[in-house]
């Protein structure tokens, strides 16, 4: 399966943990909305496309692991700051 926009409907959601789920498609930008998440864990699937931007205003996000995906491009360098 994929991804679905309405997570970003989450807007309490902490923890995100969906490593090894075989998930396809592209990370929603959607996420960016998650104000709230500390961790969002999506290693070890069949992500494609780039890191969305909106990630990288994820100001309380303290890990965030995307290894072992198809991703491409570079990951938005407001992550991490």
């Amino acid at each position: 399966g994929s991804l679905p926009s309405e997570l970003g409907l989450l807007t309490d959601l902490q923890f995100l943990y969906l490593d090894v789920n075989s998930l396809v498609g592209s990370i929603p930008s959607e996420l960016g909305l998650l104000t709230d998440l500390q961790r969002l864990f999506l290693s070890v699937n069949r992500l494609t496309g780039s890191v969305p931007f909106e990630l990288g205003l994820l100001a309380e996000l303290q890990y965030f692991f995307l290894y072992d995906n198809l991703l491409t491009g570079s990951v938005p360098s407001e992550l991490g700051s």
